[in-house]
């Protein structure tokens, strides 16, 4: 049953007739007699009757009206409850990140919120394959997500994108490689180096094929490891090549970044979210602390 024909039926055992209805609703008596209709057609049992030239409850029909009244004052608190859950400033918010973006910015933003009173925020690392990052959004309220430059964009109809930055993505050497005293690297410059890599499916590692592409050549991938921090390590340990983002990679003295020359590479870093989330006050005092720590540049 609708709560909406259930009002009216309470409306004309209160008020007394239709047109009384009607005025106090503001729409027609034809409109009053039509939803009425409507509802008798979802009961087993007449819920009104003439009496005279007036359109009465029978008692089911005062019945239902009584039930209507608790129906109606149920709803009511389960929007008010709602109201206050959307309108609290100090509801926990979730919100995960694939490891860079965790490493770089969980802790200013944790920083930041407790310096401005911010809502409390419980963060989880998800370094999943690209196209598992929409599907977070139903596990946590912000999902902070990337996808290489040329990748197929996030899925609209299933979650609110917000565009956090782009960042572009450097080939990353030991200091002591004799690539490191150029400035400017091309694909046939870097294409026969042994290479470190993300593991198949997980962004960054479509701009390795794209390396060999155009370098005409495959690369000799020596190992696979997702967790930029440990890449870096072994990189400058003189392992191999890797790609490292320009943005998140922590600062380290044995470590070079040069850009790719004929090939310039980078990845949107995006914050995924259900549409209905953004509705809660909490939930967009972090998203705007995250914008702002994002802003405040690298690695910290």
């Amino acid at each position: 049953m609708d709560p909406h024909h259930l009002r009216l039926l309470r409306e004309l055992g209160d008020r007394g007739s239709v047109a009384a209805v009607a005025r106090a609703l503001h729409i027609t008596p034809s409109a009053v007699s039509q939803q009425l209709n409507t509802l008798q057609r979802s009961a087993r049992v007449p819920l009104t009757e003439r009496s005279g030239r007036r359109l009465v409850l029978t008692e089911a029909g005062r019945a239902l009206a009584v039930a209507a009244v608790e129906v109606m004052t149920a709803l009511d608190r389960a929007d008010r409850a709602v109201g206050a859950y959307l309108d609290d400033p100090s509801a926990p918010v979730t919100v995960s990140a694939f490891h860079s973006a965790a490493l770089t910015w969980f802790g200013p933003l944790l920083r930041r919120l407790a310096e401005t009173g911010g809502p409390p925020v419980r963060c989880a690392d998800e370094d999943v394959a690209r196209a598992d990052f929409p599907s977070l959004a139903g596990d946590y309220d912000l999902v902070l997500a990337h996808r290489l430059e040329h990748s197929p964009p996030w899925p609209a109809d299933r979650v609110t994108v917000l565009p956090l930055i782009y960042e572009p993505l450097y080939v990353a050497m030991a200091a002591d490689s004799p690539l490191a005293a150029r400035a400017r690297l091309t694909a046939v410059d870097v294409a026969g180096e042994p290479w470190i890599s993300v593991h198949e499916g997980f962004p960054v590692g479509g701009v390795l094929t794209a390396i060999a592409a155009a370098a005409g050549r495959p690369l000799d991938i020596v190992h696979r490891v997702n967790e930029f921090t440990v890449t870096a390590s072994m990189v400058a340990a003189g392992a191999g090549l890797a790609l490292l983002p320009g943005h998140t990679t922590v600062p380290d003295p044995r470590l070079v970044l040069r850009p790719l020359a004929d090939l310039p590479a980078g990845r949107h870093i995006d914050v995924l979210t259900r549409p209905e989330t953004l509705h809660r006050a909490a939930v967009r005092t972090v998203l705007d602390a995250l914008r702002e720590v994002s802003r405040a540049g690298g690695a910290s």
